[in-house]
């Protein structure tokens, strides 16, 4: 609040006027409402001046508020489940494969944000672990980014025998963006390198020692990744016509020789046909061509065993959108082509594509339904990234998820609360499962169900976040899955559920927390093997341990500049297998340091 002391001084003639309209735009500026009163006519003769001495004694403020992400829409419809295993990023080490394949609502692990745009991190961890990070990126602009982010973590040994079970993960990714109005124009550069080791071999019936332990070279995987990446888009909702439009290859290959050259387009494009309709067009294209290793019984590969393929992807969905008030359904059809042909299923595909929401209480409560399909592109770089014990001459085939039914609900029943639950059935047809060789177990092939396999899904998401200071999260998944030829759906557990949180005690401590739970799932047993390169028989079936996880981390900063961390993995210790014969590290931890310039 501005205050204003008013002094009356007497001053003749007309000289007068000057401080006249300064005390008029003063007294305007503070008091807008006064030019809205009645108009006294002009007198002549003597006018009084002021002195104006403003003096600021009050500061209006406002609690901090607590956040609601964004407004309830209508969601998109369930994507396949493709991925199996999931990891959250900067908080857990390599081959534990622990990957969430959707991502929980909006919350990331917390980071001390470097405004400057740079960062260093490095950090030491038992097991031989070394932990490193290099981010440089441009400070905020509007005109333009450009960043270049590296990251590589190892560890030297593993839970089994020492350096056969280490692992070692490098990446880099160099980006760049342009900004021209609500357009945006970019590109992005990627390389991976990752060393895995066959460690689920044979061992004593005491589980103490191999029954013959190999030398760690003789078990070696590796993997090298490769993209490059042009885009364009235009995502402002307020203009008629939106695109985002992308194109792209990656390239993978494996220490068997095995190879993928993958060239994609991906374009979605939106007009609008007034306040509440809307046409749009969605593209997705991918082609192939693959070279693999024959399964062999051979210990090494030999090129005259390769061959090579081509797999070729297209979908397009077409479709109009309306909402308006309490409103809102989209109406189109999903059309794919896959020359995938592993289980005879047909190669194209025609799916409906609708979805219905209603808005029961306005940025409060909506549910939705939906019918829909689509085909899902699997491929050798992203399988690798769950499961990097992979065989040779794998079958690789996109997946069918189709017809579709699903519907559920998006809340924000509170200030700072979101709950989203959502029930799907699909019968898919190509759906893979993992399970061990019957050659060599610690390697394993890609399986399918010759005939349609249905899945239930139950999915449910709930945030919680408090000011910016707190927030906690949970995300659970139960899937049945209805088998007519497999005798169990290998390595996808029924049930998968997380929780998260993070607490920023004081500007300089952030805490964070994660712990996950899975279901047991199934891998086989064979018996022990006559004579080398047998084909084994199979034992029994066996059900990993529950999946039980807790990580733990914390962030502190001593300087604007520089901050120590401290990361806690697999805290209650539990040995637990999430591909059968892969027993994962016990309690690691990592403690280091962040520098920022």
């Amino acid at each position: 609040m501005t205050l204003i002391k008013y002094k009356p001084l007497v001053r003749q003639g007309s000289g007068a006027v000057a401080g006249l309209v300064l005390v008029a735009a003063l007294v305007g500026g503070a008091a807008p409402s006064a030019l809205a009163q009645p108009t006294k006519p002009r007198t002549t003769g003597k006018i009084e001046e002021a002195e104006i001495e403003i003096v600021k004694e009050r500061v209006n403020q406002l609690p901090e508020a607590t956040r609601n992400f964004d407004k309830i829409k209508l969601p998109e419809p369930p994507p396949a489940e493709r991925k199996v295993a999931y990891t959250f990023p900067d908080f857990r080490l390599p081959a534990d494969r622990l990957n969430p394949s959707v991502k929980v609502l909006t919350i990331r692990s917390e980071e001390l944000t470097p405004l400057t745009g740079n960062f260093l991190k490095a950090g030491l961890g038992n097991y031989g672990t070394f932990y490193g990070r290099g981010y440089f990126h441009s400070t905020r602009n509007t005109d333009h980014s450009y960043g270049l982010d590296i990251k590589h973590v190892s560890s030297q040994t593993g839970p089994v025998d020492g350096r056969n079970s280490g692992v070692s993960e490098s990446s880099a990714r160099l980006m760049g963006e342009l900004y021209r109005g609500t357009a945006a124009f970019g590109a992005a550069l990627d390389f991976g390198r990752e060393r895995y080791n066959f460690y689920g071999y044979e061992r004593a019936a005491n589980q103490a020692e191999p029954i013959v332990r190999p030398e760690t070279e003789s078990i070696k995987q590796l993997f090298k990744r490769f993209g490059v990446k042009a885009y364009a888009h235009n995502r402002a909702p307020d203009q008629v016509l939106t695109y985002d439009a992308s194109l792209g290859y990656r390239y993978w290959a494996d220490i068997f020789n095995a190879q993928e050259n993958n060239v994609m387009v991906n374009a979605k494009v939106g007009y609008a046909m007034g306040d509440a309709s809307r046409i749009t067009v969605t593209t997705d294209a991918s082609f192939i061509s693959e070279k693999d290793l024959l399964p062999g019984n051979r210990q090494q590969p030999a090129p005259e065993d390769s061959q090579t393929r081509t797999r070729t992807f297209i979908q397009a969905t077409p479709a109009y959108e309306f909402i308006k008030k309490r409103v809102a359904f989209t109406v189109g059809a999903t059309l794919g082509y896959s020359s995938d042909t592993t289980t005879n299923v047909s190669r194209g595909v025609v799916y409906p594509a609708v979805r219905l929401g209603y808005t029961v209480e306005p940025e409060k409560f909506m549910i939705y339904a939906g019918l829909g399909g689509a085909l899902q592109r699997v491929t050798r770089y992203d399988l690798s990234t769950e499961n990097p014990w992979l065989n040779r001459g794998l079958n690789v085939a996109d997946t069918h998820r189709g017809p579709t039914v699903y519907a559920g609900f998006t809340s924000t029943p509170a200030r700072g609360l979101e709950l989203n639950a959502r029930a799907t059935y699909a019968r898919d047809r190509n759906l893979y499962f993992y399970l061990n060789n019957p050659i060599d177990p610690t390697k394993f092939d890609l399986v399918y169900d010759q005939n349609a396999t249905g899945v239930l899904n139950i999915h449910g998401e709930l945030l919680y976040s408090v000011a910016e200071k707190i927030r906690l999260g949970s995300r659970i998944d139960f899937n049945r899955y209805a088998l007519r030829n497999l005798p169990q759906p290998f390595h996808r557990p029924e049930f998968q559920g997380t929780v998260f949180g993070t607490y920023n005690v004081f500007d300089k401590l952030i805490l964070g927390l994660e712990g996950y739970f899975f279901a047991a799932s199934y891998g086989i047993s064979y018996r022990p093997a006559s004579n080398p390169g047998e084909v084994r028989v199979p034992d029994f079936y066996r059900a990993t341990d529950p999946i039980i996880d807790l990580n733990l981390r914390a962030d502190y900063r001593i300087t604007p500049k520089i901050s120590i961390f401290v990361m806690g993995n697999n805290l209650a210790n539990r040995s637990y297998q999430r591909f059968y014969g892969y027993p994962v590290k016990g309690v690691n931890v990592i403690g280091g340091a962040t520098f920022m310039f």
